[in-house]
């Protein structure tokens, strides 16, 4: 016989008269049987209703061979994404400090409450830094201080979105700097934009959950692509290989294989496509094409930007079975845009629930916060986002777009874009 076994039978032995010690002081005359099930020792009696459970007191001397009930663990992930982060003059102005340096941490003290519940936490930087040696620079063609980059990181930011119709207004050099600048800071990770030949699927892994983001827009502004412009820009739609030429109502078709890539890399795969009519508060035909088109590729998650103003959000079902849910337009972060409309825009939030099964979205705690965007004038300046629950008629009436715009934001207005627009979607945070 084996020491081991040897081993064995004596520790066996030695819990057997144990537990007949327990039972006789106890008053108990039956006898137990000892059952080994799988890597534990269990103790039933025979007759009796009583047992001794011997495995509070481990006789073993390996523990980590008794086997303890395993619970099913269940734990969630929250994603939050702003809009188009715009950034006119007089944003860029309102960051400019008294020594001549700039600083924008004061964009997201409206959000920080959200930014400090989400894992997974995205913005649309709608404007380049192409570099502040170039000059700053607003509509129609931006270029917006590094430091603006540097305020997104320290928010706590962990996905940015670069690829929009602004993303070329300074030409391959700005965008090429634009990528280098991210550089410094790896934590974050950049989508849309990006150097020669490398993949537009970004991986963001989350509590070992691995989510594909990907990001693409309709165009640089342009009726064609630019020749240097191609393999570092994503774009959304489809264009003539030889003359540029860019095909408006057709998706591209590398957007869908991406997706399909991204499926097989990742547990969700979020598509976030610059795309939509500007000033239009209900989706285009051609969004709804795309969007269905990317669901039944297997986005699980599709996030749009570029409209300035919020769009619908809804469910998409594709004939093959695969689901997606859509936020067609998150509206503007921050912008100085003289149309009220534009001043209503949504933090998206998505409450993602990780099982043993997989990942599921929770529809209850998935859906918008309504915010609105606050700027003054005289001289024009942002002043902060407000939750729109939050924002008060007086607020409403002070409002920077009467002088600079010449029309009134309407706090009732407000209310009724945001219930007509959202609908079930929005969330309180009372």
């Amino acid at each position: 016989m084996s020491k081991k076994i040897l081993k064995q039978n004596i520790k066996v032995y030695l819990i057997w008269f144990l537990a007949v010690i327990i039972l006789t002081a106890c008053g108990s005359t039956e006898i137990p049987v000892y059952q080994e099930t799988g890597k534990n020792v269990v103790c039933e009696e025979t007759q009796s209703t009583a047992s001794v459970q011997l495995s509070e007191e481990p006789t073993v001397s390996d523990t980590s061979e008794l086997n303890t009930e395993e619970e099913t663990t269940e734990t969630e992930i929250q994603l939050m994404m702003v809009g188009d982060n715009l950034l006119h003059m007089g944003i860029v102005r309102t960051g400019k400090q008294s020594d001549g340096s700039y600083n924008y941490d004061f964009l997201f003290e409206g959000i920080t409450d959200f930014l400090a519940e989400a894992e997974i936490k995205m913005i649309n930087q709608e404007t380049i830094f192409g570099g502040n040696a170039l000059g700053f620079s607003g509509y129609p063609a931006f270029n917006s201080p590094t430091e603006v980059g540097d305020a997104i990181v320290k928010a706590g930011f962990n996905v940015v979105l670069h690829a929009s119709n602004h993303a070329a207004d300074k030409n391959l050099g700005g965008l090429l700097h634009c990528v280098e600048y991210w550089k410094q800071y790896p934590e974050v990770t950049i989508v849309g934009i990006h150097g020669e030949g490398e993949s537009p699927i970004r991986i963001l892994t989350i509590e070992g959950i691995d989510f594909a983001i990907l990001n693409y827009t309709y165009g640089p502004n342009l009726e064609t692509m630019p020749a240097s412009v191609k393999g570092h820009l994503d774009m959304l739609c489809d264009y003539d290989e030889v003359t540029g030429k860019i095909n408006f109502t057709k998706l591209h078709p590398q957007v869908l294989e991406d997706i399909a890539e991204a499926k097989e890399l990742a547990d969700v795969v979020i598509v976030c496509p610059h795309w939509g009519t500007e000033y239009t508060t209900k989706p285009s035909a051609y969004q709804q094409q795309f969007a269905l088109q990317m669901t039944e590729a297997g986005a699980d998650v599709i996030i749009g930007t570029h409209p300035h103003v919020v769009q619908p959000v809804e469910w998409i079902e594709a004939q093959n079975g695969n689901r997606a849910l859509c936020y067609y337009s998150l509206g503007n972060y921050v912008s100085t845009q003289k149309k009220p409309l534009c001043m209503l825009e949504a933090v998206a939030w998505i409450n993602f629930k990780v099982t043993e099964e997989g990942v599921t979205i929770t529809e209850e705690d998935t859906g918008v916060f309504p915010m609105v965007c606050h700027y003054t004038a005289g001289p024009v300046r942002l002043d902060s986002v407000y939750l729109l629950e939050e924002y008060t008629e007086e607020q409403a009436q002070s409002h920077g777009i009467l002088s600079y715009g010449g029309v009134a934001l309407d706090w009732g207005e407000l209310q009724d874009w945001s219930r007509e627009v959202f609908g079930e979607f929005v969330l309180s945070v009372e």
